[in-house]
C-alpha cells in the first residue's frame, strides 16, 4: 500500500490519499463511498491520524479504493497523478528525527570513529516538502547547501521501551527523505540544528510504501544524483545501527508515536566531503532515490 498526501491544486486543502492501479484515491471519499465509519469520519482526512488506524481498517479502505474506482471517479475523488501535486507523505508529525554518522563509508568519508550509540538531532515539520517541490535557502549564511540521501521509517504504533527484535512491528513503512543542510549553518553550533531545521530542507516521499510491499529494509540501494550526475550509491545494509535497533534506542528516551518519522542517515559522497566539495545551487535538481521505494526530484531555486 501507498499513503499519499496532496492537493488537487496550489490552493487547494491537503487531502489523504491511497494510491490504486486508477490512480490516487482521496480517502475521506473511499469511507464515504463504500460505507466504512470504523474510525469516525475525521480520522481520515490526515495520513497520521490514519496510520493510527488496525491494520484490517487500513487493508479494508485499500480494497474499498480498488473496488469502487469508478464511483470515486464521478464524485471527483480519484485523480491521475499528473494532475495533483504530491506533499509529504506524513505533513505534521509530532517528532522528525534524523540520524547522523549512520553510515561506515560516511563515518570514514569525515575521518571520524564510528559512534557507540546513535546520534540523533531533531528537524520539524517546516522543513518538510513533497518530492517534487523546490529547495529554497535562507538569504543569509547558507552558502554550503548539501544533500543527504537516506531511508526514513515512519511509526504506526506507538512505541516505549521495546526490543530491537520487535521494533518493526511498530513500523507503518519508508519513504525517500533528503537531509538537506547547510554546511556553515550547521558547523556554526554544535547541536546542527541550525544547519538542519530550515524551511524546505526536508523532501520526502514520493509515498509513504508500508512495510509489507519492501522485502528488506536493511538491503535498499540508497542513491543521490545532481543534475543527473550519480553521486551517493549506498545501501542500507552498511548502517552502524540498523532500523529495529535505532527504534528499540530511541524508544527507551521517548515515546514514539503514529506519525513520527525516523531519517536513518546517509551514505557516503555528500558534497562536503568531496574534493572539490559539490554544494547546491539555484538550478540545480537534487535526485533522491530509494530501492522499492521511489525517488525525489527537487529542484533548488534562489535565497528567498
Amino acid at each position: 500500500m501507498r499513503l499519499v498526501s496532496f492537493s488537487a491544486d496550489d490552493a487547494g486543502p491537503r487531502r489523504s490519499g491511497l494510491v490504486t492501479a486508477a490512480g490516487i484515491a482521496d480517502v475521506e471519499a473511499i469511507a464515504s463511498v463504500a460505507g466504512l465509519d470504523g474510525a469516525g469520519r475525521d480520522a481520515l482526512t490526515s495520513t497520521r491520524q490514519l496510520l493510527a488506524l488496525p491494520a484490517t481498517d487500513l487493508a479494508e479502505l485499500a480494497q474499498a479504493a480498488e473496488g469502487h474506482a469508478a464511483q470515486l471517479r464521478e464524485r471527483g475523488a480519484l485523480h491521475d497523478p499528473g494532475e495533483v501535486r504530491l506533499g509529504p507523505p506524513v505533513p505534521d508529525p509530532q517528532k522528525i528525527i534524523c540520524l547522523g554518522l549512520n553510515y561506515r563509508d560516511h563515518a570514514r568519508e569525515a575521518g571520524l570513529s564510528e559512534p557507540a550509540a546513535p546520534m540523533f538531532f531533531a528537524k520539524f515539520a517546516n522543513s518538510l516538502i513533497g518530492p517534487t517541490d523546490p529547495i529554497v535557502p535562507p538569504r543569509d549564511g547558507a552558502a554550503q547547501v548539501d544533500y543527504e540521501a537516506e531511508l526514513a521509517v515512519v511509526i504506526a504504533a506507538r512505541a516505549r521501551n521495546v526490543e530491537a527484535a520487535g521494533a518493526l512491528e511498530h513500523v507503518a513503512g519508508a519513504m525517500a527523505f533528503n537531509d538537506v543542510s547547510a554546511r556553515d549553518l550547521q558547523m556554526a553550533n554544535s547541536l546542527w540544528t541550525g544547519g538542519k531545521a530550515i524551511d524546505t530542507f526536508g523532501p520526502c516521499g514520493p509515498a509513504l510504501v508500508t512495510i509489507d510491499e519492501i522485502p528488506d529494509l536493511q538491503a535498499l540501494r540508497v542513491r543521490t544524483r545532481v543534475n543527473g550526475e550519480t553521486v551517493q550509491d549506498g545501501n542500507t545494509a552498511e548502517m552502524i545501527f540498523s532500523v529495529a535497533e535505532t527504534i528499540a534506542f530511541l524508544s527507551r528516551i521517548m515515546t514514539l508515536e503514529p506519525g513520527d518519522i525516523i531519517a536513518t542517515g546517509t551514505p557516503a559522497g555528500i558534497g562536503n566531503a568531496r574534493d572539490p566539495k559539490l554544494f547546491l545551487n539555484a538550478g540545480d535538481v537534487v535526485e533522491v532515490e530509494l530501492e522499492d521505494v521511489g525517488t525525489l526530484r527537487n529542484p533548488v531555486t534562489a535565497a528567498a
